[in-house]
């Protein structure tokens, strides 16, 4: 009777300790996809910013420094690997946005060309998607993170060497107002 007891508690103990596991890698398979639609949603507003530079450049050809700001910036999330490298390079390419369309509050033909409010209007669009998308992966990172560090998820957090995933940040230049010099 005893044996049969024990046996039982180890088999409903095997469930417990599985259950865990099986939540355990589930959030990190979610934390996953959660970076991995970000990484959609960036590399859609990469893809318009040639576009975008190409329709001003028309424009406004002697505000170069703009221009190679925006590359730059482009460059840097086309090469980005870490959350960390990912936010830092969405967060320039952003500033360097906002700054392309404050110069082109500057020209007004610019402002009525059709191609740049459509392409004003895509990149907007996805900035809200983007937005949406960082909510959500760091909703799902703060589930995964918990699941790892409150018991039970703890004790075996470390033999599946489970570590705390990094937030997806909004940088200095985020929060920042772009200045702006002509």
């Amino acid at each position: 009777m005893g044996l049969i007891i024990l046996l039982v508690i180890v088999v409903a103990l095997g469930f417990v300790l599985v259950g865990i596991f099986n939540n355990i890698t589930s959030l990190e398979n979610r934390v996953a996809n959660a970076l991995s639609q970000i990484d959609v949603q960036l590399k859609k507003r990469g893809d318009l910013v040639p576009n975008l530079v190409n329709t001003v450049k028309g424009y406004a050809a002697h505000e170069s420094g703009v221009f190679e700001t925006v590359t730059k910036a482009r460059s840097m999330l086309q090469t980005a690997n870490t959350v960390e490298e990912k936010a830092a390079a969405s967060s320039a390419l952003s500033g360097a946005l906002r700054t392309v369309f404050a110069v082109a509050e500057n020209y007004p033909q610019l402002k009525a060309d059709t191609s740049f409010l459509n392409l004003q209007s895509e990149l907007s669009d996805l900035e809200g998607k983007v937005a949406y998308s960082r909510q959500f992966y760091n909703d799902t990172v703060l589930m995964y993170n918990n699941s790892i560090t409150t018991i039970p998820g703890v004790f075996l957090a470390g033999p599946m060497t489970k570590t705390k995933k990094s937030m997806f940040e909004a940088s200095e230049g985020d929060r920042a107002v772009p200045e702006v010099t002509f």
